[in-house]
């Protein structure tokens, strides 16, 4: 049994030496930037800086069905190494103060506009360009609800489940069991949804289906958590969501996504 007891105050540094897990090491409690850092900028309206995570490929995802559509002429794309501490650069910070990926630099506006959090810059790109989103007011209150539902919702499938099943120091029953708990909730809440749409809107792929796919769909795809040594898919019994699954496979067959998932990131 785990005899740990919180002390009074918590104490980062007393804490520190002993922080383990695959994000140990990066990971601190202030915010701001530690080391300057020049950015590069290309010529392309749209400048992303991210990581190929289920959050970054959100937006990779739109960025290219947008440039298939016409609706953009490109976008240049470069790499955020979190492991490396590219988060927390004075450029990065200053497009992204909370110094996470996605971040977007939009060139086209004077001056330049920043928007960070992935959910934020799809709603950005789609209403800017008019696309992948509904006008029908209440597709578009369907489409805002599956969004937030997105974002509150993926941290207990990636800072919780994922942390605790694949990158803590040592797998601990307790957490596992709440986060794979939790998780199989939403993939039965995404199941029941898509038993009766054929996209997270109606018949209408927006969005909603960009945000929650590399998280939900790849899940079910059996592309998370998965190494020698643990299955995520497996372990959470992906099979047992059907409409989820077939839901996943039409996105993962679409052209744009699957370019996206393999997008090329430049080195800063």
């Amino acid at each position: 049994m785990n005899t740990y007891t919180p002390p009074e105050v918590w104490d980062y540094q007393s804490i520190k030496a002993k922080n383990g897990g695959t994000f140990g090491g990066t990971n601190r409690p202030t915010a701001g930037a530690t080391h300057e850092q020049k950015l590069p900028v290309g010529e392309s309206p749209y400048q992303l800086y991210s990581l190929n995570t289920p959050n970054g490929i959100k937006v990779n995802i739109l960025l290219q069905e947008l440039k298939q559509l016409g609706a953009i002429t490109g976008y240049d794309a470069y790499k955020i190494n979190i492991m490396a501490g590219d988060q927390f650069g004075s450029d990065f910070v200053k497009i992204n103060p909370n110094s996470k990926i996605p971040a977007l630099l939009d060139q086209s506006t004077t001056p330049a506009t920043r928007i960070f959090e992935s959910g934020a810059i799809l709603l950005y790109l789609a209403q800017k360009h008019n696309a992948f989103i509904p006008t029908n007011l209440n597709q578009l209150s369907e489409l805002y609800s599956w969004l937030m539902w997105q974002m509150g919702s993926a941290p207990f499938v990636g800072g919780g489940f994922g942390h605790f099943y694949a990158y803590a120091p040592e797998p601990m029953e307790y957490p596992i069991n709440r986060y794979a708990m939790e998780t199989k909730r939403q993939l039965d809440v995404l199941d029941q949804h898509l038993a009766n749409h054929t996209f997270m809107i109606k018949d209408d792929y927006t969005i909603a289906d960009m945000a929650i796919y590399p998280w939900y769909g790849r899940l079910c795809l059996g592309e998370l958590y998965v190494s020698d040594s643990y299955n995520a898919a497996k372990f959470l019994e992906v099979h047992t969501y059907q409409n989820v699954i077939r839901w996943a496979k039409a996105i993962a067959a679409r052209e744009a996504v699957q370019y996206a998932q393999a997008l090329e990131l430049k080195v800063i």
